[in-house]
């Protein structure tokens, strides 16, 4: 049996939406046998595909070539998973070290900054309000 790349992704759980998959597939994320794929791109049992969801790329050898969405207990016997162990352990580490990609003072702050921004005020004395540029003193 054949089907196509971008609904076996859909139909194995790979990607939440068949568009998704599609767009996956436009942007070289997706590999089959070493070579990018368009969506079109029929698929048979056997073949090799590679995911890239950065950090990581998964990879995939299908048992199967389904084009109908199965039921999560049923995806282990539509393809095996041949991704190595590195792969898992690079996904741990950026799941460890947190939002390393976020520059420190770009966007929303976490809750973590809010507490230690709410920390540092609370602890800063207001001795600033009586400094005004605008005093008639002088």
């Amino acid at each position: 049996m054949e089907a196509r790349i971008d609904k076996w992704l859909w139909a194995v759980r790979l990607y939440k939406t068949r568009s998704m998959a599609t767009d996956a597939c436009r942007k070289g994320q997706i590999t089959m046998n070493g070579l990018t794929v368009k969506p079109s791109k029929v698929i048979k049992e056997g073949d090799i595909i590679s995911v890239r969801k950065p950090p990581v790329t998964y990879t995939f050898k299908v048992l199967q070539a389904i084009e109908n969405r199965v039921g999560a207990k049923l995806v282990p016997e539509m393809l095996e998973n041949l991704t190595p162990k590195e792969q898992y352990d690079i996904l741990e580490m950026n799941r460890i070290s947190g939002f390393v990609n976020r520059a420190r003072g770009t966007g929303r702050p976490t809750k973590k900054d809010r507490r230690e921004l709410d920390e540092f005020q609370a602890d800063t004395p207001f001795f600033f309000d009586d400094l005004s540029p605008f005093d008639d003193d002088e």
